[in-house]
């Protein structure tokens, strides 16, 4: 990982478990998650959660029958039928998820590029000061209206190089590296004029664990490409079905595009989609026992603000149940083009394009912007 500016770190993903767990599985892993992405974000198993409040239970088996000896009916008397058991009572309906209120809100989705755990160097970050070998790989904001129907997901370049709160002039992805996930987002804040109300984070390891317990995706790639990551995992034009591994790989490249970085950001913003759509699939968050589900099993991979518990997190997913995936709309942050700082390549900011931006998410019209 280089300091501010540097270019992007290269090296295989590593393989093998990520260091948080699967939190539904190894009770007591704290942490949650984007959706989402939500959200995310978030990453993400709906479908095997759905299959289980929905009657997927395994049989259980039948009442064991005590046998008797064999006896002549002539000598041993007919036993008497033993009385039928009452039922067991019905396990009470799981408690009813609160109405996100009607307001619109943003949410920043944070893909960190670090191997180990991100979570724990945020936290690192966050209490000495001292900066973590982590930059963010992907930086997106995702305009949630009051409505719940629809989303906006706006990229922003991690190249772009902006004046960051309490770090000064560098890329604007530095700002994780230096100051967690709070200067990550007071960068994107200030940049933008607006006020972020939920900040997500995922690493490469957690991105593949949500994505694996997701049953995989279904992508549709608009640019085919080979890989220039890890397994060099070839894409084919139309609709390809990814693992996590192959999903991380297809979030990442840059290389393999002649437009670079502003490729891979509507790759991201695709993959986020398939993600939703894959989340909403016939009414999965209707159901309450599958959103409680899904934000433990995501509780394993996400770093979350503070104050974003899974009670929030659960009343946010819960409040995208009637999201149509396909009325999601995107964009790029407006550039000026590319240049250098010193060494740096980099590219600088619009600052007249980025500000109606930021006025349309303040004033809700964000839609004027995002139309692909």
């Amino acid at each position: 990982m280089s300091m501010p500016g540097g270019s992007e770190p290269s090296g295989a993903t590593p393989s093998g478990s990520h260091p948080h767990g699967l939190g539904w599985v190894a009770h007591g892993r704290r942490r949650w998650i984007a959706a989402l992405l939500a959200l995310a974000l978030v990453a993400v198993a709906v479908v095997a959660i759905v299959n289980l409040s929905r009657g997927g239970t395994a049989a259980q088996p039948a009442a064991a029958q005590t046998a008797s000896p064999s006896a002549s009916p002539i000598d041993t008397p007919a036993e008497t039928p033993s009385e039928t058991p009452p039922p067991a009572p019905a396990a009470p309906p799981p408690p009813p998820i609160p109405e996100l209120p009607a307001a619109a809100m943003n949410v920043l989705v944070i893909g960190s590029d670090m191997r180990g755990n991100a979570h724990d160097a945020a936290a690192h970050t966050a209490a000495t000061g001292e900066p973590m070998d982590q930059r963010a790989d992907v930086l997106m904001v995702v305009h949630v209206p009051a409505d719940r129907r629809n989303l906006y997901m706006i990229s922003i370049n991690r190249d772009l190089w902006v004046d960051i709160p309490g770090l000064g002039g560098s890329k604007v992805n530095a700002g994780l590296q230096y100051g967690g996930i709070d200067m990550q987002t007071a960068a994107v804040q200030s940049l933008l004029g607006i006020t972020i109300d939920q900040t997500l984070m995922v690493d490469f390891g957690g991105f593949k664990i949500l994505v694996d317990g997701l049953g995989g995706i279904d992508v549709d790639v608009p640019v085919p490409f080979q890989s220039t990551h890890d397994t060099g995992h070839v894409f084919t034009p139309g609709v390809n079905h990814l693992d996590g591994q192959a999903a991380l790989e297809f979030s990442r490249e840059r290389y393999a595009f002649s437009d670079g970085d502003f490729q891979r950001v509507r790759n991201q913003r695709t993959l986020l989609r398939a993600i939703l759509a894959r989340l909403t699939a016939n009414g999965a968050l209707n159901d309450v026992t599958a959103v409680r589900g899904l934000v433990d099993f995501a509780s394993c991979c996400l770093t979350v603000n503070k104050g974003f518990d899974p009670v929030q997190a659960a009343i946010l997913a819960y409040s995208l149940r009637n999201l149509d995936a396909n009325a999601i709309r995107t964009m790029t942050l407006p550039t000026a083009g590319a240049g250098f700082v010193g060494a740096q390549s980099v590219l600088f900011p619009d600052y007249g394009g980025i500000n109606a931006v930021g006025a349309a998410l303040w004033e809700g019209r964000i839609a004027e912007f995002a139309v692909e």
